[in-house]
């Protein structure tokens, strides 16, 4: 086990966390209103429904994942938590001052939405089950299954370094910031966020209904 392969885990890891997609766009929308711990325990959330997904990939229970019924109630429900937290992010926009007060979003809050965010959402799933499962049918493969354990580990450390490094360029670029454009993006990050919940709601129900 070299470290340049445990290396390449943490990369992967990284990579697979970099995308722009709901989870990010919350992160950024937390911590550019309410600075690096709201951005951070958001991105915490994310990797605990990260951590349920691996593990179930692990211990080969993603048959569960696969029925109808679970997918629809996925894509129905990550579309309500989506379109919800949009709406509040703009409603809110108008609200957002240069003093903004921390503690106006509380950190539970914050985990929840990445957690729910992420737990709800079949492209999360299905990007974990793709990447990740090829991942351990590859290392199982070529390192055998005593080395399945570490390498899981270093794919969710470099999880965890995206969700510190994202945090921190939020909150630090908030600084340079005026009103206007801390407005603008709130906006912006709830339209992305109602964009994606109307693709998981139109998803679920033509899963419903056909």
């Amino acid at each position: 086990m070299s470290i340049s392969t445990l290396v390449s885990y943490i990369i992967l890891g990284f990579t697979l966390a970099a995308p722009i997609g709901p989870v990010n766009s919350a992160r950024i929308d937390k911590g550019i209103k309410n600075g690096f711990w709201h951005a951070w325990i958001v991105g915490v959330g994310s990797m605990m429904a990260d951590g349920i997904f691996m593990l179930m990939v692990y211990l080969g229970l993603v048959q569960f994942l696969g029925v109808p019924i679970v997918q629809i109630f996925l894509w129905l429900f990550g579309g309500f938590v989506l379109i919800y937290s949009g709406f509040e992010s703009i409603k809110n926009a108008n609200t957002i001052t240069l003093t903004y007060i921390r503690e106006r979003d509380s950190l539970l809050k914050c985990f929840l939405i990445g957690f729910i965010m992420s737990i709800t959402s079949p492209l999360s799933i299905l990007f974990w089950l793709g990447i990740y499962g090829s991942v351990l049918a590859k290392t199982a493969l070529s390192n055998g299954t005593e080395s399945l354990l570490i390498y899981s580990s270093m794919i969710f450390l470099g999880l965890t370094i995206w969700d510190i490094l994202l945090a921190a360029l939020t909150s630090g670029f908030r600084k340079f910031l005026n009103i206007k454009s801390l407005i603008v993006i709130s906006i912006i990050s709830g339209v992305s966020l109602i964009m994606f919940g109307v693709y998981f709601g139109v998803q679920g129900f033509y899963a419903l209904w056909s």
